[in-house]
């Protein structure tokens, strides 16, 4: 059983939606738009996300403290500052107790029909 003092474990499991949003900025900062694109893509096109979703999820993540905003990434002069965001220490636990989590029910999963398909 996955238990954390900082009430990690009582909330999982997490929305598709926010595990694609914290999944997408673990290798590193994005903007909006590039959130948007990485689930997406990590979701090969089944979740996606509009910006008033996104930005929902961005305001309770950044409220929780699982995610902060930096500086962009890759500021571009042409065009306004873009707000980026970033995995915290406690946002990062979260994705990987959620990870531990789909693991072991994938595994359970594959045991139960393991003899289904022999």
């Amino acid at each position: 059983m996955v238990t954390y003092m900082d009430g990690i474990a009582s909330r999982l499991p997490l929305r598709e939606p926010t595990f694609l949003i914290l999944l997408s900025l673990a290798p590193g900062p994005k903007h909006g738009y590039a959130i948007l694109k990485e689930v997406e893509a990590l979701s090969e096109g089944r979740v996606q996300l509009s910006t008033g979703t996104l930005y929902g999820a961005v305001k309770r993540l950044l409220d929780d403290g699982w995610i902060q905003r930096v500086s962009d990434p890759l500021p571009n002069e042409t065009i306004r500052a873009r707000k980026a965001y970033a995995l915290t220490e406690q946002g990062r636990r979260a994705l990987n107790a959620e990870v531990r989590r789909l693991d072991k029910l994938v595994s359970v999963a594959l045991a139960q029909t393991a003899d289904e398909a022999r």
